[in-house]
């Protein structure tokens, strides 16, 4: 079977949720089988440690294929995403997977073509603030309404997006969630050279730097809270500078917030393996891949109490009122007062999360689901 992924900026890549899924995903289903090509955007390219894992345009088994598009921010994913369903729609393709509702503007072509294809929401898009309520954000509705009409198999990746669906459209989806593999731990090495950081002295927050991810609510909080920890919040922006711009603000000159940027590799896992607690203060999330990835690293989270993270953490995480930066300062002073409690809360949440969600299960039921 010959599968096609439309939709991302590039693979492998770990940019953005959907590059950081299709990253683990496509080659575990080429283990299955499966021929998968993946259309990257020309205006992306491979960075970081994945620079030298693309030879003869293929990655683990997984081919690769440029979607031309120009660079212009806010247009070049919508470009992208024409060019690789026209080229899709001419290639002997069994299924065409589009990622994410703004690029399933375009899945009504192959389907002109007679293709087989499955959306995947990874969020509702339309609700990020990023976009605003001008043409960005009616673009991606519009995508949204294309899939819910034309997709021969929609997946999502919680109850709450399954319910959205069934009473917007009466459209049936399937849930399958993210996965999850057992990290590397590592210990504090390059963070401490590079950012002065050691063992439990630093909150940390792993996250793409967009309003919706509630950042500016953290470091209000922080602010707030009597501690010697540093606050850590490792991440750029994908579309806009202006909210970093404000999160810097908000912080100004503090030497206890620390800015790391995008960062990847050793470094990402030093940071996950030897924070004193993790936060994720989103408004808005899918199925968060840093979720997971905090409890795999056995840390504790201290999450907003949205469905989207409460329905995966269950009561392996601690949660604050969304939108709440009171309510966070309060829990974040009480995890910094009670070194105790975060050692005793974050024993066996690591098994509770690689138990509950397996790259292996997703691999299974995406395979399943083109077989239908």
């Amino acid at each position: 079977m010959k599968v096609a992924m439309i939709g991302h900026k590039v693979v492998p890549s770990r940019r953005g949720g959907i590059e950081n899924v299709l990253t683990t995903l496509c080659p575990m289903l080429v283990e299955m089988g499966l021929d998968v090509t993946c259309y990257n955007r020309t205006s992306d390219k491979v960075e970081n440690e994945y620079v030298g894992t693309v030879k003869n345009n293929m990655y683990k088994g997984v081919k690769i294929k440029n979607a031309w598009t120009l660079n212009i921010r806010g247009f070049a994913a919508m470009i992208a995403s024409f060019t690789a369903a026209i080229s899709a729609s001419f290639q002997d393709y069994d299924v065409i997977h589009f990622h994410a509702e703004g690029p399933c503007a375009a899945l009504w072509i192959p389907k002109l073509f007679g293709k087989k294809c499955v959306a995947t929401v990874h969020g509702l898009d339309w609700q990020r603030e990023k976009w605003g309520k001008g043409f960005a954000s009616k673009y991606i509705k519009f995508g949204e309404k294309i899939l819910a009409k034309y997709a021969d198999e929609v997946i999502v990746l919680s109850q709450a997006a399954y319910d959205y669906f069934k009473q917007t459209y009466n459209r049936d989806t399937v849930i399958i969630h993210n996965g999850i593999n057992r990290p590397e731990r590592k210990d504090a090495e390059l963070i401490t050279e590079r950012y002065g950081l050691q063992k439990d002295g630093y909150i940390s927050v792993v996250s793409r730097l967009t309003a919706e991810k509630g950042i500016h609510y953290l470091i209000d909080a922080f602010e707030k809270i009597t501690t010697d920890k540093k606050l850590v919040i490792a991440g750029d922006t994908s579309d806009t500078d202006d909210y970093v711009r404000l999160l810097k603000e908000k912080a100004g000159n503090n030497p206890n917030i620390i800015f790391t940027g995008f960062v990847s590799g050793d470094i990402l896992r030093e940071i996950y393996s030897n924070a004193y607690i993790t936060v994720l203060p989103s408004d808005l999330e899918g199925m968060s891949l840093c979720l997971l990835e905090s409890l795999a690293y056995k840390n504790v989270l201290l999450c907003s109490d949205i469905p989207e993270n409460t329905s995966v953490a269950e009561d392996k995480a601690i949660y604050f009122k969304r939108g709440s930066a009171e309510d966070l300062a309060e829990k974040l002073q009480t995890l910094c007062d009670d070194s105790e409690f975060v050692g005793k809360f974050r024993e066996g949440v690591d098994e509770f999360i690689l138990n509950k969600y397996s790259w292996q299960d997703v691999a299974e039921s995406t395979c399943e689901l083109y077989k239908k």
